[in-house]
């Protein structure tokens, strides 16, 4: 009798899966070229093999805000580069600018926040810099990244903190909550 069970359960997860849509097996031709591409400019990763994993793997996590293949590519190139400059996890990176602006490169707060990464321009002054534009996504990615490994490594890696300090509410634990939320949810990786 358990044998019958087991051949049925084993049929219908068969039939199951056999009932996905196309698309959820398939890979689009342009996407894998623009991926091959990708892959092949990125020079943030130890070797190819882990570059594409992570890519495809961000990509399907990033595709619900960002749809063009192309600009979603682009921009986790950038997120990896950056953030593994600054002696960051590229996801926390991203679980950063999830809150911060939804993925919006000209998200402006209505304290003047700009950018992916919302970097207040009093930083351009601050560092001799008035012509940067924090809209450009690799300067505002420079920016945020920069300024977050300084907080982390000054909070000696208390993550709240840092957070916190980042958003400029240190003492507050409700900007840090989010951002964990949406790096457990969504960004986290076992890397």
């Amino acid at each position: 009798m358990p044998n019958i069970f087991i051949k049925i359960s084993s049929l219908l997860l068969l039939l199951t899966l056999g009932a996905m849509p196309g698309h959820a097996t398939q890979v689009d031709a342009e996407l894998r070229t623009l991926l091959k591409q990708t892959i092949n400019q990125a020079d943030s990763f130890e070797d190819r093999f882990d570059a594409e994993v992570w890519l495809v793997d961000m990509s399907g996590r990033l595709q619900r805000f960002i749809r063009d293949d192309k600009q979603r590519l682009s921009l986790l190139r950038a997120v990896h580069r950056e953030a593994t400059r600054a002696e960051l996890q590229p996801e926390l990176v991203l679980s950063v600018i999830q809150i911060e602006s939804y993925f919006d490169r000209y998200a402006l707060s209505y304290v003047g926040a700009r950018g992916l990464m919302q970097v207040m321009p009093f930083w351009k002054k601050e560092i001799g810099r008035p012509e940067d534009n924090l809209m450009d996504i690799d300067t505002n990615l420079r920016y945020g990244c920069t300024i977050l490994s300084y907080y982390l490594k000054k909070e000696k890696g208390d993550m709240i903190r840092a957070l916190a300090r980042y958003n400029g509410s240190l003492g507050k634990t409700k900007y840090p909550a989010k951002v964990l939320l949406a790096w457990e949810k969504r960004w986290y990786t076992n890397n």
